[in-house]
């Protein structure tokens, strides 16, 4: 089982990470209102980034990392992933 921690953009611009592991069933949920508190009043969700982690484990201590950033360095590992990706 791969999981993966992500992070979307909210209709509001306002960020939000989370981990899964199903990813394409989880954007559905929060686009549905059902997936999280924080984005059912703040949809449509974007994906925007997205990692591969080894585990559950480690998918959420590189969440509770990335909830740790300032919005700064969010956007900096955001753009930093759309670079690589040129």
């Amino acid at each position: 089982m791969t999981w993966s921690c992500y992070i979307l953009c909210c209709a509001d611009d306002t960020l939000y990470t989370g981990i899964t592991n199903d990813l394409e069933k989880r954007l559905a949920a929060h686009n549905a209102g059902t997936a999280a508190k924080y984005t059912r009043t703040r949809g449509p969700v974007e994906l925007v980034f997205v990692e591969s982690c080894l585990d559950k484990s480690a998918a959420l201590k590189r969440e509770l990392q990335i909830k740790n950033f300032t919005r700064m360095n969010k956007l900096a590992l955001i753009e930093s992933v759309k670079q690589q990706r040129l």
